[in-house]
């Protein structure tokens, strides 16, 4: 089974229709969590995974823009929470609020987590990475930092595909991966899109516009 990993959407609707052309033929697709925040098209990317009933999970800015969560923010981070909250009409927003914190897909051999295996919200990165991470299964998937990487061990894979709508690991593109189960192997893969449209769409919308600038930067 070939399995497409995608995290930190981050309401980059245009990212992600590049990632969802540009990746190949998959049997499922899986989501790390935050579908929403920072850019302006969060119903846009909700009704995109809900559409592909795309299994995801729960991430921080989901939490906050479905209210359950008192997360400490930055301000470009609350803009988008707030703008967020303001757009999403009321079942997509309980869409979110039923999100789970993990979930176990491919008969239960793919774990999802956001940020931690043992705390949403806390952040794993690639030096993070270990066989003590995974549990009883063959795959952990996690999101949180936008850092795409991934480390295969005896015990099994740890794999962050890195971030849809907002890469932080100075590579602008978008990035996704794809795990094939059958070889126990991952692909890291990124893409261009038009990240000029998203930065006018950043600003039209009345959002910071550092949100726009560093996605030139990809960080």
């Amino acid at each position: 089974m070939r399995v497409g990993l995608i995290s930190d959407i981050h309401g980059n609707k245009v990212a992600l229709d590049a990632v969802l052309e540009d990746m190949p033929s998959v049997d499922t697709l899986v989501c790390a969590g935050d579908v929403v925040g920072y850019n302006p098209w969060h119903a846009d990317c909700v009704e995109a995974v809900r559409e592909r009933s795309i299994p995801t999970v729960m991430g921080n800015h989901d939490r906050a823009v479905a209210g359950g969560d008192d997360f400490s923010f930055n301000s470009q981070a609350g803009a988008g929470v707030r703008h967020a909250r303001e757009t999403l009409g009321q079942s997509q927003i309980e869409w979110l609020r039923t999100l789970p914190d993990e979930r176990l897909v491919c008969d239960e051999r793919v774990k999802l987590v956001h940020g931690h295996p043992e705390d949403p919200n806390r952040y794993t990165f690639p030096e993070d990475f270990a066989p003590g991470l995974l549990g009883e299964e063959d795959v952990l998937v996690l999101g949180h930092t936008h850092l795409q990487h991934s480390a295969v061990f005896e015990e099994g894979i740890v794999v962050n595909p890195g971030s849809v709508g907002q890469p932080r690991d100075g590579d602008p593109r978008a990035a996704y991966a794809v795990l094939d189960l059958a070889e126990m192997s991952v692909e890291e893969y990124r893409t261009q899109y038009d990240i000029d449209r998203v930065v006018d769409a950043v600003s039209e919308a009345g959002l910071p516009t550092e949100i726009g600038r560093r996605l030139r930067r990809g960080r």
